[in-house]
Parts: structure tokens; sequence; C-alpha cells
């Protein structure tokens, strides 16, 4: 019985590919790393884990996050140098756009904030100006 398991699973194992970072996704991820090192320089910490795929010119992507009022928060993307502009938006859960402290340079931007109540937010990452490029959104609290 052993036999037969071993041998149903090795083909299964055999053709699953493997799943390596290309280059496009590292430098998306430096970049963006970059970028949020800078805020936890003022105290922030990074949130396990983070966002990343392909984005598109004039292209809107949305993430949702739970968010605690009374902590502050900074939403930090980084794209390859395929991206020329980048934008984060952070919205309420009716869709209001929040005001936030923005930064913007090139394939990086941010958007900092401290809401005003505890629940879900919607964080709007956009490629303004460039070619399809991989992209990492990450975000840090304190």
């Amino acid at each position: 019985m052993k036999r037969i398991v071993t041998l149903l699973l090795f083909p299964l194992v055999a053709l699953s590919p493997l799943c390596a970072s290309t280059d496009d996704e590292v430098a998306a991820r430096k970049t963006v790393l970059d970028l949020a090192g800078a805020f936890s320089n003022d105290g922030f910490k990074l949130r396990d884990g983070s966002f990343s795929g392909v984005i598109h010119p004039k292209e809107s992507l949305f993430v949702q996050v739970n968010l605690y009022a009374g902590n502050q928060y900074w939403f930090s993307v980084g794209a390859n140098e395929k991206a020329k502009k980048l934008a984060v938006t952070i919205f309420d859960e009716t869709g209001k756009a929040i005001e936030s402290e923005p930064y913007q340079d090139d394939a990086k931007a941010a958007a900092g904030f401290s809401p005003d109540a505890s629940g879900a937010y919607y964080i709007r990452v956009q490629e303004l100006e460039g070619e399809p490029a991989n992209f990492c959104l990450i975000y840090s609290y304190k």
C-alpha cells in the first residue's frame, strides 16, 4: 500500500512547477522595502505579508484591510522600472476617499493616515504612467 501511494504522489510532485521569484518581482519588493524602511525609522513596524502582482497603466487594484482606530498606518507600494508613476489612495467601507498624507516618487508611492474608526478599509494602487509592471504593496503600523 505504501508503494502505491508513493507512485501516485510522485507524478504530482514531478509535474508541479517550481515557484521562483522573477527579477521583476524581486525589484518591486526591494523598491517597496527601501521606502517602508524610512517609516520604520519613525517607529513603524512592518505588517507580515504583502500583496503583489502585475499592474497595467491606468489600472486600479484594490486590497481590503482591517484597521484599528488609534493606530497610525503607512501603505507603501513599489514597482520595477517599467512603472513610471504609481499612486496609493485609501477608502473607507462606504467607498469614500480618506484624506491621507501622500508620498510619490516615480515607481514608488505611499499614503499614511490614522483611522478614526476600526473596520474595513480599501487601498487602491494605480499605475498612472509606464508599462505593465510587477508591484508589491506592504503596510506599516504603530
